[in-house]
């Protein structure tokens, strides 16, 4: 597929090995399938970093770095599709998700006003947190499914056309 494509937005390991704050991975940042581009890898990333990038969970990029390393997935697309969840799409996503969580467990969309403190944290959070996990889980899994399929697909439609190019040129 884009492998070259793909190859130019990709960081160097080597250079990643070297950095002070990786010292402590740079065992593990060695791993030739986190850097690997074939189709597997990246289907399999791209899934991982979408469910990952649906959960309300703080520090999605690092779970997404340390299940791409047990996973030996590409590390760089799974941390990169993560970036689907960014601070303008956090709010449609997680208010959705709700919704899909409360209508799935049959319970009444209340209306729950958002204030960053600790009282909101303690009194609102408690009576949203079920229907917005299960509806981020239902989201995440749907979007990991369709990402497999959509890489899966474009990369063999690249490969093909490719094919096709070259048998046509002889």
């Amino acid at each position: 597929m884009p492998r070259k494509f793909l190859k130019r937005f990709m960081p160097d390991h080597r250079v990643l090995q070297q950095h002070p704050y990786l010292q402590k991975i740079s065992r593990r940042l060695i791993e030739p399938k986190l850097w690997h581009l074939n189709r597997k890898s990246v289907a399999g990333a791209t899934a991982l970093g979408l469910f990952i990038a649906f959960m309300p969970i703080l520090g999605q990029m690092i779970i997404a770095a340390t299940l791409a390393i047990l996973f030996r997935v590409n590390l760089p697309i799974s941390i990169s599709a993560v970036w689907i969840s960014n601070p303008l799409t956090m709010v449609p996503i997680y208010f959705y998700a709700y919704e899909v969580g409360a209508w799935v467990l049959q319970k009444p969309i209340g209306h729950h006003g958002f204030s960053l403190s600790w009282e909101w944290l303690r009194n609102e959070f408690l009576l949203i947190w079920q229907p917005l996990l299960l509806g981020s889980l239902i989201y995440g899994t749907i979007a990991a499914i369709l990402g497999v399929i959509l890489v899966r697909m474009l990369w063999r439609l690249v490969v093909i056309r490719r094919w096709l190019q070259r048998r046509h040129k002889r």
